[in-house]
């Protein structure tokens, strides 16, 4: 396991300080921690390596855990740049509410290593429930591992997926681990293969009715209007046939969110919409961990000269986003960014990218991780 990585010593990071609301208490910060996490496969004399994200609260307390699980792509071939990066933003939005938050690859997403696993055959005949079973033994796995660290307090611990990673939660559910306490699941389901069109979906809704006739988890559904993978028409067949078949189930449908409700969840501006949904399931199951949020504070950089209005606003969006992140702009006010890269080379390639996209003109970039580079 690599040394743990402090945000404060880290200025190519986010500053995440946390301030605690007892006086006296020592002010303690959030911590990152890039891990690889051990899964066994069968047949394999050797373990597999899921790549995964830590974000937890530093106090030097054990906190119960959180797996935060990633949906699958429509293109099979960006299955491996995916990173778990690009859930920072949600990862903190646990850890700021007590937890300790993982992002983990699943089996051929990212680096992690090993096949991948949640193939659902043939779009005539798709075999949905097995998929997302294969998706939840890695969660499964993910749980085992982070229970036996010493940051992580024995009990209790919940699920949260977006997409295919909440369909493989649902499935968890079904036949759920020890202590798992309840599961947060955003617009989950398969098969979406262009915008408001599922193939299968009749064996999608007998797949979610099968996990229901096991299922006794506490589980809450959030499925924006406008969502463009499993939309108003569906989502419906899926969440009722769930419940009807025994499923403890809360659903909260929201407003249409941007141009496809499906990246509720996965978008930062999306946060602010569902954390209040999050807290009131939380509460209502007795989980909720601590009566405020912990406090973040910023760093304070100033946004590069020449920028537009909305290029500033754009960059204040950009300091609040993770890592691995770079911002690029051109002489006539063009810009470009990205977040949630693997790696800071990785992240400046997409910036320039960005900027220059459709035209000839000339882009640098201006800043990394929130560091301006000269």
């Amino acid at each position: 396991m690599k040394p743990m990585k402090r945000l404060d010593l880290l200025a190519a990071y986010c500053l995440l300080l946390l301030v605690l609301p007892s006086t006296g208490a020592r002010a303690d910060e959030l911590r990152f921690e890039p891990i690889r996490i051990p899964v066994s496969e069968p047949g394999r004399s050797r373990a597999l390596e899921l790549e995964a994200l830590v974000v937890r609260p530093d106090d030097g307390i054990a906190h119960p855990l959180a797996v935060l699980n990633h949906g699958s792509p429509r293109d099979a071939a960006n299955r491996s740049t995916m990173s778990p990066y690009r859930l920072w933003p949600q990862a903190v939005a646990f850890a700021r509410r007590g937890f300790v938050a993982v992002v983990a690859m699943r089996r051929g997403y990212g680096n992690s290593q090993g096949e991948w696993a949640e193939g659902y055959g043939s779009c005539s005949g798709p075999d949905y429930a097995t998929a997302a079973r294969a998706g939840a033994s890695d969660i499964a796995a993910v749980a085992r591992y982070m229970s036996g660290q010493s940051y992580v307090s024995k009990g209790k611990w919940i699920s949260v997926g977006h997409s295919a990673g909440a369909f493989a939660t649902v499935a968890l559910t079904s036949d759920p681990p020890r202590d798992l306490a309840a599961a947060i699941a955003f617009a989950p389901g398969r098969g979406s293969t262009v915008p408001d069109a599922v193939c299968g979906e009749r064996q999608l809704v007998a797949a979610f009715a099968q996990y229901g006739e096991t299922s006794q988890v506490p589980l809450l559904w959030v499925a924006a209007e406008n969502d463009h993978f499993f939309g108003p028409r569906l989502v419906p067949l899926l969440s009722n046939a769930f419940a009807n078949a025994g499923g403890n189930l809360t659903f909260v449908k929201t407003a249409a969110f941007g141009e496809d409700g499906h990246q509720l969840f996965t978008t930062g501006s999306g946060i602010s919409i569902w954390s209040p949904i999050v807290d009131r399931f939380l509460a209502a199951n007795n989980l909720a961990l601590r009566e405020r949020l912990i406090d973040l504070t910023l760093p304070n950089v100033t946004a590069p000269p020449g920028l537009s209005s909305n290029g500033r606003e754009t960059f204040k969006t950009y300091l609040e986003s993770g890592p691995n992140k770079a911002f690029a702009v051109s002489s006539d006010e063009r810009f470009g960014w990205t977040t949630g890269r693997r790696s800071v080379e990785e992240a400046r390639q997409a910036a320039l990218g960005y900027c220059t996209s459709g035209t000839s003109v000339r882009c640098r970039v201006v800043n990394v991780n929130n560091q301006p580079v000269q």
